[in-house]
């Protein structure tokens, strides 16, 4: 994604809200949950050589939420995530048993598409499923039993080469996710195995909830110029998800 990728890689985009409410000739109906919508996405650079709405919480909850927060924070970009969400955490919520299903699509017809891009893209979603968060993956061949799709595009118009697109529900829990990833950057050329996977990192990290970091050694950063997971990456997802999601105002 060539950093230009829940736009995975310059910028994250605000969330927009959609609420549906029925009307009935006796009575009103009670409103649908609500669902808010967000994108964002990243480009890939040169590597570095050197690699139904919620009751507020109690005050006292809030108030250990925002210990755990500052005794834990040190090695993490967990404050780059507040500032960019208005002071609030999005996450799945805890899926033990569970597994999120993924489906990467096996072939696609784009110019310069390579078999080689699946398997880069699954050694990404590993690497996160490696952390032992309470959220984990697991890949279906079928489409339509999936609840992520990865799917392939030629380029963006856009200076990124993958994007992220979530909903949240309003206790800020992640309800569903999809990626898009670019087999070319804007400018034409072509990504490589190397790029792919790591715009795939990116991406993932996004759809666990990560937002962008200016920490230029992590891969989640904007420009993505590193091609792994850094330590602050992993620290900040296990942080992340041993919070609740929410505002931590």
């Amino acid at each position: 994604m060539q950093r230009a990728t829940l736009p995975l890689l310059s910028l994250a985009l605000g969330a927009s809200l959609l609420s549906v409410f029925r009307a009935s000739t006796t009575r009103a109906a009670a409103p649908l949950p609500v669902r808010y919508d967000a994108t964002a996405a990243g480009r890939i650079s040169r590597r570095f050589d050197t690699a139904d709405a919620v009751a507020t919480p109690r005050v006292d909850e809030h108030a250990a939420v925002l210990r755990r927060i500052r005794t834990a924070q040190q090695g993490t970009y967990i404050a780059d995530i507040l500032l960019e969400r208005d002071s609030a955490l999005a996450r799945w919520p805890d899926r033990h048993g569970k597994p999120l299903t993924v489906w990467i699509q096996p072939e696609s017809p784009v110019p310069d598409f390579l078999a080689t891009y699946t398997a880069e893209v699954r050694d990404a979603f590993q690497e996160w499923d490696a952390l032992h968060l309470p959220v984990h993956f697991t890949f279906v061949d079928d489409s339509s039993n999936a609840e992520v799709h990865v799917t392939w595009i030629d380029r963006f118009t856009e200076p990124i080469s993958g994007r992220t697109r979530w909903s949240r529900d309003d206790a800020w829990a992640i309800t569903e996710a999809n990626i898009t990833l670019a087999v070319h950057h804007s400018s034409g050329d072509q990504l490589d195995d190397d790029a792919m996977r790591a715009m795939a990192l990116h991406e993932i990290g996004h759809l666990l909830g990560l937002d962008h970091t200016t920490d230029s050694l992590s891969i989640m950063a904007p420009r993505v110029r590193v091609r792994e997971l850094s330590e602050a990456d992993r620290a900040t997802a296990r942080l992340l998800y041993a919070l609740p999601a929410g505002s931590v105002r």
